[in-house]
């Protein structure tokens, strides 16, 4: 039997995958729901996901299943950015009209004379990446403020690993019409944002999660590569043919025995972002003026929040809209706040930000995503290597954000659980 541990998009897409070529297979997930990351929460007639999630994925196979499990709504992936009082649309760099003449000043002369530029700077980190490619003014207001908010650490702390395409470089000439004029070009990474017309985000999981053996409320306590059993929190044990793993490394590794002093280490060293979820509910349908969007200002706790309203009108009831307030921290980053105090920061933050009157809010809810996002310091690279070759040597497969330990979005996540489903096809 294949077990693989955790019923997010990356575990149901390997046991979907298995199920496919006929290789018998269960699907452990500890929580009593399935969608991991993807999974909702309802409050009444509202409904939220954990964290922002919406379909962009240029894969046509991901593309494919995801329609035909559901649905969906295609959104322009129009965001916008609250700074200093200003809201300029995304990304920033381009679109500075709505600053003052000073800022657009100091900006677009860094543009120009930038010292740090990539051709004479040797890149050693982001930090020096973020300079070469937009000067010094706009990276000290703008990614370097939001890199300590989202990431929790200062960028010179963090590699270029993740960076990629995520980050967009305009021309001089963007920079100047974006500085002029609010009609600028799109140049976000995708051209459309899916989202499921029902049932939250989690519905774009359905058709692989009706075709795989799901089994909720499972929690493993222990891994034991020699004798291949399984022992679960009752102290049931089941030996399995082969493992497939989604869990968080630091989760996975504690429950293996006689781990070697280097491994632990290595684990010891990996770091990663908690998410604490604000949601909001509104009485009234118009609150929301954007799909989501970024805040720079270090006051202002959240660094990102979300609409669910306008990713669906399912998401609440008739009449009502919705916020979702995204506030990171990690071991290099503590908040040292109760809910009612995040909640009461982020009500003062809309209010003050002309968003809403407190009179319009019907609910709120707080709630902690233990593992939001992979941190890419330093130690990233060779810790997660010694981490995966010591896995390979007892022949557990990994999978998923947190299995690969990657900066992998829904599609990506799927597709590396399918790629753990056929690397047991070939063995087999």
């Amino acid at each position: 039997m294949i077990y693989i541990l955790g019923a997010g998009i990356a575990g149901i897409s390997a046991g979907y995958h298995l199920n496919k070529r006929n290789i018998p297979n269960v699907v452990l997930e500890k929580r009593a729901t399935w969608g991991g990351l993807l999974d909702h929460f309802k409050i009444g007639a509202f409904t939220f996901d954990h964290c922002v999630h919406l379909s962009f994925t240029k894969d046509a196979y991901v593309q494919n299943l995801f329609a035909e499990s559901t649905a969906y709504h295609v959104h322009k992936p129009e965001s916008s950015n609250f700074y200093k009082g200003h809201w300029l649309r995304h990304p920033a760099q381009n679109n500075l009209f709505p600053l003052s003449s000073e800022e657009k000043i100091k900006i677009i002369s860094d543009f120009v004379t930038n010292e740090h530029a990539a051709e004479t700077t040797e890149i050693k980190n982001y930090e020096d990446w973020l300079f070469a490619q937009y000067g010094t003014y706009f990276t000290e207001h703008f990614p370097k403020a939001y890199t300590r908010k989202y990431w929790t650490l200062e960028a010179r702390d963090l590699s270029t690993d993740w960076v990629v395409s995520r980050m967009y470089k305009p021309s001089i000439e963007e920079v100047l019409r974006g500085a002029f004029t609010e009609q600028t070009a799109h140049v976000y990474y995708a051209s459309e944002m899916r989202y499921p017309i029902e049932g939250g985000y989690k519905s774009f999981l359905k058709k692989m999660a009706e075709e795989t053996s799901i089994q909720t409320s499972s929690e493993v306590c222990s891994i034991h590569t020699e004798s291949k059993k399984l022992t679960f929190s009752g102290s049931e044990e089941v030996s399995y043919d082969k493992i497939i793993s989604t869990l968080p490394l630091p989760v996975l590794i504690p429950m293996l025995s006689n781990v070697p002093d280097e491994v632990k280490a290595a684990v010891e060293l990996l770091s990663w972002t908690s998410v604490d979820l604000v949601s909001i509910g509104f009485s009234k349908p118009d609150i929301p003026k954007y799909l989501w969007f970024y805040m720079y200002d270090e006051d202002i706790l959240p660094a990102r929040a979300y609409a669910p309203s306008l990713k669906a009108i399912d998401n609440v009831p008739e009449g009502c809209s919705s916020l979702q307030f995204e506030i990171y921290s990690s071991k290099h980053k503590s908040l040292n706040l109760h809910p009612e105090e995040l909640i009461a920061h982020v009500i003062l933050k809309l209010v003050e930000m002309n968003i809403c009157t407190r009179a319009d809010i019907m609910l709120t809810d707080h709630r902690k995503v233990e593992y939001g996002n992979v941190i890419f310091d330093h130690h990233h690279k060779t810790a997660t290597q010694t981490v995966h070759n010591y896995l390979d040597s007892k022949g557990i497969l990994y999978a998923g954000r947190f299995g690969e330990w990657g900066y992998l979005w829904s599609d990506q996540s799927l597709l590396s659980g399918k790629k753990a489903a056929d690397c047991i096809f070939v063995a087999t």
